[in-house]
């Protein structure tokens, strides 16, 4: 999650299981979603000798500004002050946090909404509601609102996906500013409630196809739930759903804030909006074929991958891990191979069959160059030659092959600098033309996303 200023608030904390025992602390959330506690005393012995490791389920307390949260998955570290002399301390770390409500012991948090924003998102969707009416022979000028119409999507997993718009005033009246601020949120909604897991399964995916379309690793950078059953009074006859606020170390997650260019995105809102649920359905479908390759993909960009040499082999195995998904591809077929191993194993010596048939477990698998083939042929037209793209697969196996077994006849084989870097985007262009298809973009809509990005358009083209 991406936290611009540390949250930092006082209050008083405690197991669900012994409320009476509160404890004065500070309350901390930072950048990335990282979530402490420092107590000023410690739990009761007592109240954790039967936890393992001092690992906690959930603390509760009451914050400044804010009042009731819950601590859930809490890692304890008690330092006790010897024969009563000196102050003890305890810190606590968590992986989440529910700001608005505290938790009893029992309480199993689950959810019919989870509404959330995306850098980038603004940008992306390309939609405001703010006019500006200059006249300039007056001169004058009026500045009016209305929010955009809400889009509502229904996904394939039992729930709906709103693009909703909130606005904002400024807090107190300044006679020399007007001043109308604009947020695009994603908003999920469940009919039945379902536990904050599954909302974040798809907030993940959503994040990350955010990620892809404006080639930027992208940060959540707020996070409300609602549930049906859990409400406060507006008034003696009215209620409406409490907004819990929530921190979690979400992913994809990057310490440097991305500059978002609309020329160098993959596509935009506009681009796909007559498509957009069939698309956006797509891509959390991949997630069930494709995830590791994905997760491959965007180590590559969140900085997880630092050094360009081993984000070239996560590439490199992204890539041939997402022709492993999603193609059946064979040397031969499947039943021919088998009997071929049973014939060459059988003409073993019995001590040594064991240790053949181990060998050959994976002998039908194809080479790392003709999946490569495989998965440029679509785009050829657009990678070059045939010369070109020839000496550009040999390259990427070569360089795939000394990096992995440091290999000495290799080495004259290797790329360095600039040529492993131009290597590196062309084969990041090419699984990105890959996952538009995946996405489901027919041919002549890739050319046109190829014609007017010119992000990937350049990577491409670099020599």
């Amino acid at each position: 999650m991406r936290i611009k200023e540390e949250i930092k608030r006082l209050g008083h904390f405690w197991l669900p299981s012994a409320p009476d025992r509160k404890i004065t602390g500070t309350l901390s959330i930072s950048d990335g979603g990282n979530i402490g506690l420092e107590l000023t005393g410690v739990f009761e012995e007592n109240e954790i000798e039967a936890l393992e490791n001092y690992n906690l389920k959930r603390i509760v307390g009451q914050i400044e500004h804010v009042g009731y949260m819950t601590l859930e998955d809490c890692s304890y570290r008690a330092t006790v002050s010897p024969f009563g002399g000196g102050v003890s301390r305890a810190s606590v770390s968590a992986s989440t946090i529910f700001i608005g409500v505290g938790y009893n012991e029992a309480a199993d948090p689950v959810f019919n909404t989870l509404a959330f924003s995306v850098e980038g998102i603004d940008e992306w969707v390309g939609l405001s509601g703010i006019k500006v009416d200059y006249q300039h022979e007056r001169p004058s000028a009026a500045i009016s609102y209305q929010p955009p119409e809400e889009i509502l999507l229904n996904l394939n997993n039992d729930m709906r996906l709103l693009i909703t718009f909130k606005w904002y005033l400024p807090s107190s009246q300044n006679a020399w500013e007007a001043k109308i601020t604009q947020k695009t949120y994603f908003k999920l909604i469940s009919t039945v409630e379902r536990k904050l897991d599954d909302f974040i399964a798809v907030a993940h995916n959503l994040t990350t196809f955010l990620c892809f379309a404006v080639d930027e690793t992208v940060c959540l950078n707020s996070l409300t739930a609602t549930s049906d059953n859990l409400r406060f009074n507006i008034n003696d006859t009215e209620t409406a759903p409490a907004q819990i606020g929530i921190y979690y170390r979400s992913l994809p997650y990057s310490k440097d804030e991305p500059k978002i260019n609309p020329r160098q995105m993959l596509f935009r809102f506009d681009q796909i909006r007559n498509d957009v649920e069939r698309i956006i359905n797509n891509w959390i479908k991949a997630y069930d074929q494709i995830d590791s390759a994905l997760n491959l993909y965007f180590s590559t960009k969140t900085g997880a991958q630092q050094y360009l040499d081993r984000k070239f082999l996560a590439l490199a195995q992204g890539l041939e891990t997402f022709h492993r998904r999603t193609s059946d591809e064979k040397l031969m077929d499947e039943s021919q191979f088998k009997e071929l191993v049973a014939i060459i194993v059988d003409q073993c010596p019995k001590e040594h069959q064991a240790w053949l048939e181990g060998r050959l477990q994976h002998g039908n698998e194809i080479s790392l160059t003709r999946r490569l083939k495989s998965i440029i042929e679509p785009f050829k037209a657009d990678i070059g030659t045939s010369r070109q793209r020839c000496k550009l697969i040999t390259n990427i196996v070569d360089v795939r092959n000394y990096l992995t077994h440091f290999d000495e006849s290799l080495k004259e084989k290797m790329v360095h600098g600039r040529n492993l870097l131009l290597l590196y985007v062309k084969m990041e262009a090419i699984f990105q033309l890959n996952l538009l298809q995946v996405l489901g973009f027919n041919h002549q809509e890739i050319k046109s996303i190829l014609k007017n990005s010119y992000k990937l358009k350049q990577k491409l083209s670099e020599s």
